[in-house]
């Protein structure tokens, strides 16, 4: 698309809007909603494996009593995100070399150095999500459960994402594509995770909307106190019941970071003013950009983790991994554990083991696995059912929980599906924001060869990184990496907070009196 005729699209979107916001609310929502993008986009970046596994260990270990903890973080991330774009399009300049004239090189470089360390890293629990669910789910006779397998995948994740981002430095109507397809991998993601628990709710009686629901008023206990569903067991383990209550605190603090950090990471603060200014908007698009962020981010956001944490909570809560306790099935067969859980359920019993034996006698006891193993099953019986509930169980062993109840096609195809979209979406994105970093770091215009060579960089770390992560619960990779995220995020709150008090940035378009007093409250 020439300049020429990217300015007249720009022109048309504009009075679009002012000629809506003349005719009412109705038809401001309807031109809104028509022209709506970068608040999908972030969608499509927040909805990756990092949801998911907050989702998931939040059903684990907290039941349905932490549902309102991922849309309140998300309505805070709302807020900043707005504040960014009020930013971004009330001045000229591209945020980065706005940051480093006017407020601190060590904050603009710090914003960006971190976003492209955040998008290294979370590229590979996605290229690891996303083949696990093409090896698991989706085609297991076509993807082997092998490395050749697995190379196969990567590989078709790859060649989805490099064809999708080149369509982005297309210019407008590859812009427009590019959009397109992310609201579409962004609605199967939604449908799938709520046609699960749809057909959960149809088929099964577990579903428990009442507590459900009751889990959305928020509740501050279970920072400090496990999930009331353990009681009864903790109540049970003696004298060692203060380690194991310490142990779900600890664990139920990392899922709550987790579950903050993956509703707005610090990449997503720099994709939102440069995906708006890559369409052209200005000053006359702010309300636009909030109507975005409000439906094209939240929504999505929160009905799909929300479906997350109660598939996962309805199967997993304070209920022991099947085949630890060496329980048998109606015929009378011993259950067999699944490997991975096996080991992580091992591990935990040796932690605490470790609290109690004298160090020589655990370093004897670890060369002989016999020893070890008599150890192991010498521990009350309670104590062994809390190492059972508190394995980390992935998206595909909550994939197989729920065949039973919702059927193979929509427990393995479409729960399958939804986990690639996830995967695909997020990669993407990640690809496009590293391609504005590296060009922002370099000078450049974000476009041509060197915003290409930016793209492709995390999509080289993920595929690489995801062969390093196997075994033990793959989407647990998200929760560290979300801690990280979590550490930085901060740099670019305090960055756009600073930017939003500027005078020398905003000029008069600084906002005033009672809009600034809440603009800073709500961004605190």
């Amino acid at each position: 698309m020439t300049e020429e005729a990217a300015n007249s699209r720009i022109e048309q979107d504009r009075q679009l809007i002012l000629d809506a916001k003349q005719r009412g609310t109705g038809a401001k929502i309807a031109a809104y909603t028509k022209l709506s993008g970068p608040g999908w986009l972030q969608s499509a970046i927040t909805l990756g494996g990092g949801s998911l596994a907050g989702g998931l260990y939040l059903g684990i270990l907290s039941g349905y009593h932490l549902m309102w903890l991922q849309p309140v973080a998300m309505i805070m991330g709302v807020i900043m995100l707005s504040a960014i774009g009020y930013v971004a399009l009330s001045t000229k300049e591209r945020p980065f070399a706005s940051i480093n004239t006017h407020i601190n090189p060590v904050l603009g470089w710090g914003w960006a150095i971190a976003t492209l360390m955040a998008n290294l890293i979370w590229c590979m629990p996605q290229y690891a999500l996303g083949s696990a669910a093409l090896q698991q789910n989706l085609a297991p006779e076509f993807f082997s459960n092998d490395d050749t397998g697995k190379m196969l995948a990567v590989a078709v994740l790859f060649v989805i994402s490099a064809v999708v981002i080149w369509f982005y430095d297309s210019g407008g109507w590859g812009i427009k594509l590019f959009e397109a397809i992310l609201k579409i991998l962004v609605g199967i993601v939604v449908l799938c995770f709520f046609g699960v628990v749809l057909k959960m709710s149809f088929s099964t009686n577990d579903l428990d909307w009442g507590r459900i629901l009751a889990g959305y008023i928020p509740n501050l206990s279970l920072f400090t106190n496990p999930s009331p569903e353990f009681a009864d067991v903790l109540s049970k383990a003696g004298s060692y019941g203060d380690y194991w209550k310490n142990l779900i605190i600890g664990n139920q603090q990392k899922v709550m970071i987790t579950a903050a950090a993956t509703a707005v990471g610090i990449n997503m603060t720099f994709l939102l003013p440069y995906s708006m200014r890559a369409k052209g908007w200005d000053q006359d698009f702010r309300g636009l950009a909030m109507f975005d962020l409000s439906t094209g981010l939240f929504i999505p956001f929160v009905l799909a983790t929300s479906c997350v944490v109660i598939a996962a909570a309805s199967q997993f809560h304070a209920k022991p991994a099947a085949g630890l306790l060496g329980e048998k099935n109606p015929e009378g067969q011993v259950v067999q554990a699944d490997p991975g859980l096996l080991s992580q359920y091992n591990k935990l019993l040796d932690s605490r083991l470790q609290k109690e034996v004298p160090a020589a006698e655990w370093s004897a006891l670890k060369e002989n696995s016999a020893a070890l193993e008599q150890k192991r099953s010498e521990l009350p019986l309670p104590e062994r059912t809390l190492a059972a509930m508190l394995v980390n169980r992935d998206a595909f062993q909550l994939a197989a929980a729920l065949k039973p109840l919702a059927g193979p096609t929509v427990s393995q195809v479409v729960f399958g599906l939804g986990v690639v979209a996830m995967a695909v979406s997020t990669i993407i994105i990640l690809m496009l924001i590293n391609g504005f970093v590296f060009c922002e770091m370099l000078g450049l215009e974000p476009r041509g060869t060197y915003h290409r060579i930016g793209c492709f960089m995390p999509s080289i770390t993920g595929m690489v990184g995801s062969f390093f992560w196997k075994g033990e619960a793959q989407a647990w990779l998200a929760v560290p990496t979300s801690m990280f995220g979590m550490v930085l995020l901060p740099i670019a709150y305090a960055t756009f907070f600073f930017m939003m008090n500027s005078p020398k940035i905003l000029g008069e378009r600084i906002p005033k009196g009672g809009k600034r007093v809440a603009w800073n409250l709500a961004m605190g």
